[in-house]
């Protein structure tokens, strides 16, 4: 596909100021973010459990705990929770309490610092696109990147206000490597690629997948071309180099012991060997390609056996969970689930622009002999992308990247039709192609299924009084009471436990942490559990009240349909009496109780 094939009207002003309409578009869709989420940051409504997990470790940090003791001391208390994420992602939002604190105080400033703070991995997420399309596409095509990313229905939520959890990092450094990618530049593109892995893998390990595709892309230039010499020994360097730096910044405590699960020096060791690699590679001299993908792939093998060997137990999942907790738990987790188990209109939400991506990047493949110099990169983004889709019938959780993967591929395939389209001498055609032109591009097309087979409504996991008012269980108004109560330590449900800690002085026993495990199964089985069970829980830990949100969903995992689980026999008003009812407001959408002592 030729850049000419995409003229939509080519605006040299749009193309000089390409970056500059970049942050301006930022910009109003941040503005309009914030105003749609203002009522969520005046409550402080973080509505998932990481990102509730995420502001009280933000918390801790700033109150003077250790900075490579990352245990949550609130949960699972007194011992308290591993917890395996690294302090990278609190910055932004400690350094925005900190700015906002002597305007707004510190209640204040809190809000306002998880309202603003996702939005500025939206921006650099962004950027990244637009530079993405300008480099593989044409210099217009960065607008077709951004009117896809912004219906992105899966990734977009992660760059939204109050969302302050890790992944719109790692999807906004996803974002970057593959503009390093696309560098016509090989120096300059090879450390853009090693240094956003080094921090995304600083973060977490979510995305390692996709950047293992990317460093064997960086990897294949060289093959082709040992122009690219300076492409791998730039990436090397920085994957190495960044890495080690990241593990000595930001790595636990817990995370300098072989873990599995975050940088710690299995994964360190891994990455530091490759870099090494690929920068040694870079100096050889050889012209005859089979013989660089020989030496490559040798790299990749010995590389591949020593994991293996000095890393054995790391070779399967890396939550390593028992298996009681993992039938019980993990494997029930929704983003856990393929897709293929998902309900068929979020199915269709999320692969709708996979889809869409993957045709462009066909369209792109077929027409590379005019830019055989974009072939590599397109194939590599290609492969990454049908990667993502054959991953999501392992894990949903891999949506979000595989929506981004999908963005260049899509703007590929709007700057295909759109062109088609109007140049009709219809004016009908030219209208309602190129608005099927852009729901096709931007995967929209998805909504006219689910528009005509709306799902039927279901039970709404919230309290309504008689006024017909309702209550969240997440909501300030609902804690209000519970927060009001002695601080004291609370046995409920391992959803709930994040929430409480950051709504209420009180203490949780477990969220649904995988470090967590043994805390978790003591949840579930004093709730899944006879009297007996229950009572030794809540003395091991030493409880002082039991709160249920009978509406919150998952009650399953507790025994709800079991009469003989406490958690059942609570719910029907049968609680044992050492457990006295708490008076809560008619309103109220929890059960509570008191331990009698």
């Amino acid at each position: 596909m030729s850049e000419q094939k995409i003229d939509l009207k080519d605006s040299r002003w749009l193309n000089d100021r390409w970056l500059l309409c970049t942050l301006a578009v930022w910009l109003l869709v941040a503005t309009l973010m914030i105003a749609a989420r203002l009522p969520g940051i005046e409550a402080l409504a973080l509505g998932d459990t990481d990102d509730n997990l995420r502001l009280a470790q933000v918390r801790a940090m700033l109150g003077g705990q250790p900075w490579f003791d990352l245990t949550q001391y609130r949960l699972a208390p007194p011992a308290g929770a591993d917890i395996h994420w690294s302090h990278l992602p609190d910055l932004p939002i400690a350094g925005l309490i900190l700015l906002l604190e002597p305007l707004l105080g510190h209640d204040g400033a809190e809000r306002w610092a998880v309202g603003l703070a996702p939005l500025i991995p939206f921006a650099i997420g962004l950027v990244a696109i637009a530079l993405t399309a300008r480099r593989l596409i044409a210099p217009i095509a960065w607008t077709l990147a951004l009117l896809a990313t912004l219906c992105a229905g899966i990734l977009m939520p992660m760059w939204m206000p109050l969302r302050i959890d890790h992944h719109g990092w790692q999807l906004a450094l996803l974002a970057v490597a593959i503009a390093g990618l696309a560098d016509p530049k090989p120096a300059r593109g090879g450390t853009t690629s090693g240094l956003a892995t080094a921090l995304s893998l600083t973060i977490g390990l979510e995305m390692l997948a996709f950047l293992a595709l990317i460093g064997a892309a960086t990897a294949l230039f060289w093959v082709r071309d040992r122009a690219h010499a300076p492409r791998i020994a730039g990436y090397g360097a920085a994957l190495g180099g960044g890495s080690a730096l990241g593990f000595a910044l930001f790595a636990s405590a817990a995370n300098r012991a072989p873990v599995c699960d975050a940088l710690s020096p299995v994964w360190l060791s891994a990455v530091a060997a490759a870099g090494g690699a690929l920068v040694l590679l870079s100096l050889l001299r050889t012209e005859n390609w089979r013989i660089r993908f020989a030496l490559a792939a040798a790299a990749g093998a010995i590389l591949a056996i020593g994991f293996a060997l000095l890393w054995p137990h790391c070779l399967g999942r890396p939550e390593g969970v028992s298996p009681e907790l993992q039938s019980l738990w993990l494997d029930n987790v929704q983003e856990a689930r393929p897709i293929y188990r998902q309900g068929w209109r979020k199915a269709l939400l999320i692969v709708s622009l996979p889809l869409s991506g993957l045709a462009g990047y066909a369209i792109a493949l077929i027409g590379a002999r005019r830019a055989p110099e974009k072939f590599l990169p397109w194939l590599a983004l290609a492969a990454m992308a049908l990667a993502s889709v054959a991953l999501l019938f392992w894990q949903v959780r891999t949506a979000p990247a595989a929506q981004l993967l999908a963005i260049p591929g899509a703007a590929i395939l709007g700057g295909w039709l759109l062109p088609r389209f109007r140049a009709s001498q219809q004016m009908l055609v030219r209208v309602f192609g190129s608005v099927a032109a852009i729901a096709l591009m931007t995967g929209l097309y998805a909504v006219i299924p689910i528009a005509a087979f709306p799902e039927p409504p279901g039970e709404d996991e919230t309290h309504a009084d008689a006024s017909g008012e309702t209550l969240a269980c997440s909501s300030r108004e609902a804690l209000a009471p519970i927060a009001a109560l002695p601080a004291s330590t609370i046995l409920t449900q391992i959803d709930f436990g994040p929430r409480l800690i950051v709504m209420t002085p009180h203490n949780a026993i477990a969220g649904p942490y995988h470090r967590n495990g043994e805390a978790m199964l003591d949840i579930f089985d004093a709730f899944r559990g006879d009297e007996a069970r229950l009572r030794e829980t809540v003395q091991r830990y030493d409880v002082g009240y039991v709160l249920i949100c009978p509406d919150m969903g998952g009650d399953w995992l507790y025994g709800e349909e079991d009469e003989a689980s406490m958690f059942y026999r609570m719910r029907a008003s049968r609680a044992p009496a050492w457990l006295e009812p708490v008076s809560l407001p008619e309103d109220s959408p929890f059960l509570l109780w008191r331990v009698a002592r």
